[in-house]
């Protein structure tokens, strides 16, 4: 067990970490000018690829920042600045722009490869901790992401200068995806592995009943033709359309207690006296979270689904959702 000075200590110095940190990124806004804009015109004209660099802790916030564009429509990747130098600087070419990521701004294996990186014609934005740094002068566009001091009680393991550069990587992919009109669709088309992609890529078309699993009668039926119905296809509900098909109501398990509780004759009883009219409904081509918010602002289980003019195509239950994992 951590003594309890030491506990006390180690939550003033965790608060301290975050308040440095937080404030090294408070910082940028300041700092954004035409620079920044320059970097995001450089990129957007870019018929090639972004390359995002750096070695050691600017290594991993460099291959994070690749990830995130690539993400939200800016094709890049990352590039270790020493592979480079054996061989990956081939991946690089003329019509590319060449991020590279130094708090000093002279990181060796970087530097060594700058010149290589333009003569072939690539642009080059730093995104360095100094102005005045060799990689800076190098740059056709420089981004300060300088801090006053690093959180390390030290002040020499890159926290807050990594943190900066992290979230100056952050606003550029951002300012990019805006620029580029990205979309919440785009977005799931680049991500259609997880549950984020289910949720922006699935349609109800995706997930309802279709042909005999679909419960409907038609408007002529009785109470107990629409109880059959119910029974026989397990959802809860039935449809009841015209001749056309056309959905005009609903009846569901819920109508069925309650007009049970009034006695009605199952075998006489019209099931147009009894359903429910303009009942809500969802077309097949809209998205499956779009039925689960429909369910859920209504708490309802179920949704007739209806085509254009009206006509019962499917149905849609909320085990159908959970089944398809939207929920």
């Amino acid at each position: 067990m951590i003594p309890k000075d030491a506990t006390a200590s180690a939550l003033d110095l965790a608060r301290r970490v975050l308040a440095i940190e937080a404030d090294a990124v408070r910082a940028l806004i300041a700092r954004l000018d035409e620079r920044f804009l320059a970097a995001v015109s450089l990129i957007l004209a870019c018929k090639g690829r972004v390359v995002v660099s750096g070695i050691g802790k600017s290594g991993h916030v460099a291959r994070k920042i690749a990830s995130t564009m690539a993400s939200t429509g800016t094709p890049a990747y990352f590039v270790h600045p020493a592979e480079a130098g054996h061989g990956d600087l081939g991946m690089i070419q003329r019509d590319d722009v060449f991020i590279a990521i130094s708090n000093s701004g002279e990181s060796d294996e970087l530097l060594q490869i700058i010149s290589l990186v333009k003569r072939r014609g690539a642009k080059l934005v730093a995104m360095t901790g100094s102005a005045a740094s060799s990689l800076a002068r190098k740059a056709d566009v420089h981004l300060d992401a300088g801090v006053d001091q690093e959180a390390c009680p030290l002040n020499l393991a890159p926290t807050a200068s990594t943190t900066a550069a992290l979230a100056l990587g952050d606003a550029l992919a951002v300012a990019l995806l805006d620029a580029r009109g990205f979309s919440a669709d785009d977005y799931a088309r680049s991500h259609p592995a997880g549950a984020l992609g289910r949720k922006l890529l699935t349609h109800v078309s995706d997930v309802m009943r279709t042909g005999d699993e679909v419960p409907l009668v038609p408007l002529e039926a009785t109470l107990a033709d629409a109880i059959l119905e119910i029974t026989r296809k397990g959802m809860g509900m039935t449809s009841v359309v015209d001749a056309q098909r056309r959905l005009v109501g609903i009846f569901t398990d819920g109508d069925l207690r309650r007009t049970m509780e009034r006695d009605a004759d199952p075998r006489g009883t019209p099931i147009e006296t009894l359903m429910t009219r303009n009942p809500r409904s969802i077309q097949p081509e809209a998205l499956a979270v779009e039925a689960v918010e429909a369910m859920e602002s209504r708490k309802i289980t179920q949704l007739p689904v209806v085509d254009p003019a009206g006509r019962v195509v499917g149905a849609l239950n909320i085990h159908d959702l959970f089944r398809a994992k939207i929920l």
